[in-house]
């Protein structure tokens, strides 16, 4: 003889409610465990939250000896062995490779619309906490130790700055846009003197 349709009903809901309250009781068993090895706190222990890739990627570097210019034409990629302090000199000229040529341009704020060549090479420095504030080209002359630097050189004189870093020129004149840049060409340094930081 066949159930009624209703008692069939109240059996498939029976089964139903009883498989429900099972999870629950699943559920607060393992908070419970949860809550004793946390100390008794209830803290549940929750998945890192999706950054959704907006995270920065990490800086590019070059297996090579020297730094490379990316295939921009504006921006170098340093040496993997280069220094931190380096690395970060050249990641913050990049910063300004779009920026024109104006006289006076990073000596009053790091932040200008444009820089002169001192101004560019003390932006760069600056950023690798190498100096602390803007220097005229006059003033490299005595900044840091005499002669070519193990990374950094910054060639100076009365009248023009320029830097190379980790063999790649950065000059605000040469081929090209004026402006901070970095070059491939080299610069004769006849009537320039050579100065370099401390350690590098």
């Amino acid at each position: 003889m066949r159930a009624p349709a209703l008692g069939r009903r109240a059996y498939a809901l029976a089964i139903a409610l009883m498989a429900l309250f099972g999870s629950f009781l699943v559920a607060t068993r393992a908070d419970a465990a949860t809550s004793r090895s946390s100390g008794g706190a209830g803290v549940v222990s929750l998945p890192p939250p999706d950054t959704g890739g907006d995270l920065p990627p990490a800086p590019l570097t070059t297996p090579l000896p020297t730094a490379q210019l990316s295939a921009d034409g504006r921006t170098a990629i340093p040496p993997a062995t280069a220094p931190d302090q380096i690395k970060n000199v050249i990641y913050s000229a990049n910063q300004i490779t779009t920026k024109p040529y104006v006289y006076g341009g990073g000596h009053r704020t790091w932040k200008d619309r444009g820089y002169d060549c001192s101004g560019s090479v003390s932006y760069a420095l600056h950023g690798g906490g190498l100096l602390t504030s803007p220097l005229p080209s006059t003033s490299f002359m005595r900044w840091g130790l005499a002669g070519k630097g193990l990374w950094i050189t910054v060639y100076t004189n009365p009248g023009h700055a320029y830097m190379v870093v980790a063999g790649l020129r950065f000059d605000t004149s040469g081929p090209g846009q004026s402006g901070p840049r970095w070059r491939k060409t080299p610069r004769p340094p006849l009537g320039y003197r050579a100065r370099h930081p401390i350690g590098f």
